[in-house]
């Protein structure tokens, strides 16, 4: 199993559907669309940032249960990374200390009922990279509207700390093996990109000894 990792903007869902089909395999996608929540937290972010934790931390627990169950299927977003947001809410004071507890105690619980499943952790985790400009472009081009900077300026402070805060994460995360991606430098709707990039998610699945793309 392959988890994506990185920054809103980065292009994890995207990623994740090429390298599926390159796979013949499965997409298992975060709930962004269909989230009943994620809208009123861009709008009251200090009313709904709890109940938008524990629906993230519900619906990614499921999602990687779900996905153990075939060999090579990909998730858009990494479970592994849910805590960047919790500490960010809890340091902006979004989320009270009890919340972020018992939080943290519910994430705690779930990494050890993933750690005792038959396949345990995921087989590798490729995290996107890129500069913040590039990832700020890219949420405007998709268009969600609670997501953009115009419409609510002080959303440039919450993704730049965000971004630095990924850079924090994935300089210490050791819970799997690694491919870091520089997804700026990729266009990923280019042949000769799109090769590239599988040529390195196949290079490293064949340094794991896992299944080549």
């Amino acid at each position: 199993m392959i988890v994506m990792a990185g920054m809103i903007g980065t292009g994890k869902t995207t990623y994740a559907e090429i390298i599926s089909e390159a796979l013949n395999s499965e997409v298992f996608y975060e709930s962004v669309v269909d989230n009943p929540i994620l809208p009123d937290y861009y709008e009251n972010p200090k009313r709904w940032a709890f109940p938008l934790q524990i629906y993230f931390l519900n619906t990614r627990f499921k999602t990687i249960r779900q996905a153990r169950q075939n060999h090579d299927n990909v998730l858009d977003r990494s479970l592994y990374e849910d805590l960047i947001f919790a500490r960010l809410n809890h340091e902006s004071e979004n989320m009270t200390s009890l919340e972020f507890e018992t939080y943290s105690d519910l994430l705690e619980t779930m990494m050890n009922e993933i750690d005792k499943m038959p396949k345990q952790r995921p087989d590798l985790l490729i995290y996107l990279d890129s500069d913040l400009d590039t990832v700020l472009s890219r949420i405007q081009q998709r268009g969600r509207s609670y997501e953009q900077v115009d419409n609510h300026p002080e959303l440039l402070n919450y993704y730049e700390t965000l971004h630095n805060k990924y850079k924090e994460w994935i300089r210490e995360y050791d819970k799997t093996p690694v491919l870091i991606l520089e997804s700026n430098k990729y266009d990923i709707y280019n042949a000769a990109d799109r090769t590239a990039v599988l040529e390195l998610v196949q290079n490293k699945l064949r340094e794991l000894q896992l299944a080549a793309v």
